[in-house]
């Protein structure tokens, strides 16, 4: 892609502060994870070898973060199911305890909205295959979040993320980027991510009422949110898919 310049910040310190320049393409829900306020500076400051910033001139078009992390630790072993959440505390644990990691895992792709749909996807992930590879590691993994699954918010994610078109690629847009990249699925992580909220934070957060008991169906949700009135609180838990990239 002629005028894409894709580096890690450990080349390009300089741009850390513009990581978060271009437009924010997430739902403001998604912002919310605890895991997330916590851990996301941590990879910016002690892991900028393996967070990514694509740029065209002076303009951020992309980022994405990866982990190195023991997946075959004692205890270990299989790719968790509470996902996103559970993989970015063991690259944590990881770090601070000194266990050796043999695995990498993808933990974000954002390409800015003007740029979707034109293969930028697909060269971040490449870089961070090329970058795992520079670095050691035989596999990268990845708790995908489909992006297609927003519009079938009540279909389990164990039947959507297995469908198939007619060249057997996965129907799911985001899913087929990888299969295409070489990765295979691996599991549903059914627990991957998990953001609780007062009413009225969801209520701030989607513009939605959020006064009945039962699920709720949110804009850019995977599945519905479920909301306790008389407990005054809503709770979403995002299934993902793990897969692997192995690259030999």
């Amino acid at each position: 892609m002629t005028g894409i310049l894709i580096t890690t910040l450990a080349q390009r310190p300089e741009l850390t502060g513009r990581l978060w320049d271009m437009a924010n393409p997430w739902p403001e829900f998604a912002l919310h994870d605890p895991v997330s306020s916590l851990l996301y500076p941590w990879m910016v400051a002690e892991l900028n070898e393996y967070v990514f910033i694509a740029t065209d001139g002076d303009e951020v078009v992309a980022r994405a973060f990866s982990v190195p992390f023991a997946l075959h630790a004692d205890g270990r072993g299989t790719l968790p199911a509470r996902g996103w959440d559970q993989v970015l505390m063991w690259a944590f644990a990881d770090r601070r305890s000194g266990n050796r990691p043999d695995t990498v895992s993808a933990i974000e792709i954002t390409v800015a909205p003007a740029r979707q749909g034109r293969g930028l996807s697909h060269l971040m992930l490449a870089a961070m295959r090329d970058n795992a590879r520079a670095h050691g590691f035989a596999e990268v993994v990845a708790p995908v979040r489909p992006n297609g699954k927003p519009a079938e918010p009540d279909t389990p994610m164990e039947e959507y993320a297995y469908r198939t078109r007619e060249d057997g690629l996965p129907c799911d847009p985001w899913l087929r980027v990888h299969a295409r990249a070489g990765a295979v699925i691996d599991s549903v992580a059914p627990l991957s991510m998990t953001i609780s909220g007062s009413l009225a934070q969801w209520r701030e957060w989607t513009g939605l009422p959020f006064d009945a008991p039962g699920p709720v169906r949110v804009p850019r949700a995977l599945v519905p949110v479920h909301c306790e009135p008389r407990h005054g609180h809503a709770v979403y838990v995002e299934p993902n898919v793990w897969v692997r990239h192995p690259l030999g």
